[in-house]
């Protein structure tokens, strides 16, 4: 992801966690607060050491990254969002983590532009 789409700073998540609202399928939780600014959206992932492994919880998060890198003109701007992976995301492909991925951002209104 790009530096100005990067959410990084723990206040930041804190915020996002306490101020925001959350959305979920069965592989993401996906937690968005609206900024003040309308500057390019920023987002976080977490996950969890229940995934497994460092191995396979750097995996997850370099394909919802990926995704989200790649939807980066589909999602709306000025909102912090943070990705939770949950288990069942786990040993997905990319197309599914992406398909899953969008389905939840979805959800919770942060998609615009045309339906793939």
């Amino acid at each position: 992801m790009r530096k100005e789409h990067r959410l990084v700073d723990r206040r930041d998540f804190q915020e996002v966690y306490k101020k925001g609202r959350s959305v979920a399928n069965a592989q993401f939780v996906v937690y968005f607060l609206k900024r003040g600014d309308v500057g390019a959206f920023r987002a976080g992932v977490s996950a969890g050491r229940k995934l497994g492994k460092a191995v396979v919880r750097n995996r997850v998060r370099r394909l919802v990254k990926e995704a989200l890198r790649l939807n980066a003109e589909r999602i709306s701007p000025g909102y912090d969002i943070i990705v939770v992976v949950r288990k069942a995301a786990v040993g997905l492909s990319f197309a599914e983590v992406q398909r899953c991925l969008l389905h939840a951002l979805r959800k919770a209104s942060l998609l615009n532009g045309p339906e793939l």
